[in-house]
């Protein structure tokens, strides 16, 4: 079910996803701010874990479209 849920989706639109929703703001990119936070156990607020999510899914789903398409051929 996941495997054809990823196949839909271009792979091209996951790169610029993460380009994109995925690094912004810029400087410094985001995602990597709350990760940093998570690391450090600072991330309690329910905005905060939202933040995570929203700019993590991209690059998750980048991650699992690349590892999962190769299991299976």
């Amino acid at each position: 079910m996941m495997r054809e849920f990823l196949a839909q989706i271009p792979i091209g639109v996951l790169i610029i996803a993460c380009l994109t929703i995925g690094l912004a703001p810029f400087n410094p990119p985001h995602i990597w701010e709350k990760l940093n936070m998570l690391f450090r156990m600072e991330l309690t607020r329910p905005i905060d874990w939202l933040d995570l999510v929203f700019h993590g899914i991209p690059w998750l789903l980048l991650i699992l479209k690349l590892t999962l398409g190769r299991q299976g051929t």
